[in-house]
């Protein structure tokens, strides 16, 4: 057998296996979560929720308990999502699995998407207007080239 045809094209099992979703909260991410879960039904993925936990540097948070606020975020986006899943549960049946990174959050959706073997990644747009200039976390994922990325308004 040629290596041509070890690779040959099989309908229905060459869609992504795993679809990777970053959720901050905002209502573009969670559109971004729901938009994902639909693919991730219509391909038989797993849906890998992940939230990407800020670190401050020392003193930025001016003694404000940044990892108990962030682990409290994490919290409140599990509850929600488990309860959008029992919502649809015997309608649509998704394979999920929440996951928080540290970091920033194109470095943390980076890793998420390396250490999950993603075959695809979705993200919310920003809705902050300094993005425009700087540039996004979505439109950095896509520069990045490394993922099919799509970016949901």
């Amino acid at each position: 057998m040629t290596e041509q045809h070890a690779h040959r094209f099989e309908r229905g099992t060459d869609g992504p296996k795993v679809i990777v979703v970053g959720v901050d909260g905002s209502d573009s991410s969670l559109r971004a979560a729901a938009y994902a879960a639909g693919l991730a039904r219509r391909q038989h993925a797993l849906l890998a929720v992940v939230y990407v936990q800020p670190v401050l540097a020392a003193g930025a948070a001016l003694g404000a308990p940044v990892a108990e606020t962030t682990d409290e975020i994490a919290e409140d986006l599990v509850a929600q999502i488990r309860e959008s899943a029992e919502r649809l549960k015997g309608i649509f049946e998704v394979r999920w699995e929440f996951h928080t990174f540290r970091g920033d959050p194109y470095n943390g959706l980076v890793s998420a998407a390396d250490e999950l073997k993603a075959d695809a990644v979705v993200v919310g747009a920003s809705e902050q207007a300094g993005h425009r200039i700087v540039g996004s976390v979505a439109v950095r994922l896509v520069k990045a080239g490394r993922w099919p990325v799509t970016v949901v308004p």
